[in-house]
């Protein structure tokens, strides 16, 4: 491909497919330059270093993930939506294993502050949890439950962590049931009167 037809969106959608196809840990400058036919010096008009590749990666991704998300619970309440929500999150981790990857670093908080991915993230999440009744700090619980289970069984089902003969759906399904009684009967913290 020529470099005159180079913009920072077709590196970062470069970057996006190079991460599902090689793993998110081998994309690089010059795994890029060499997919556009050019020189690593050529993509830095684009991008600023290889930590802003990634940066920009990652958003791109979780934009990508929440906006299958939005999709899947339009419409819906309670159970419905929490199963929507965790499906579209699975399938998504397991169509997209390096852009999804690319959705668990640490981005500067900086950056995230304007992000219009994060702040549709917060808010559909966050509207989905307070159709249970939960308030903060329970919501900010709750939401790290539900990220550390959805990521965790996902990281598991990728890597083949689970042999046991019962069907991994099966699970995830049963996953999914417990996390909503749970949410449902949510232990609520106690505030103290001062």
């Amino acid at each position: 491909m020529a470099r005159a037809g180079l913009t920072t969106d077709r590196v970062v959608a470069a970057a996006a497919d190079l991460a599902d196809e090689a793993g998110f840990d081998n994309v690089t400058v010059s795994a890029l330059a060499r997919h556009f036919g050019v020189k690593d010096a050529s993509l830095y008009s684009h991008i600023k270093n290889l930590q802003d590749l990634r940066t920009r990666l990652a958003l791109r991704a979780g934009g990508e993930l929440i906006d299958r998300i939005a999709a899947a619970v339009a419409g819906r309440a309670g159970k419905d939506a929490l199963a929507a929500f965790a499906n579209a999150y699975r399938a998504y981790a397991l169509e997209h294993p390096g852009r999804y990857a690319a959705t668990q670093i640490r981005v500067d908080q900086s950056l995230l502050a304007g992000s219009p991915a994060l702040l549709r993230t917060a808010e559909i999440t966050y509207g989905m949890l307070r159709a249970y009744g939960l308030d903060e700090p329970d919501l900010t619980d709750a939401v790290r439950l539900l990220r550390s289970t959805f990521h965790g069984y996902c990281a598991l089902e990728a890597g083949g962590g689970f042999g046991a003969p019962r069907d991994v759906q099966q699970s995830w399904d049963r996953a999914v049931d417990a996390l909503h009684v749970a949410l449902e009967h949510w232990p609520r913290e106690e505030r103290h009167a001062d």
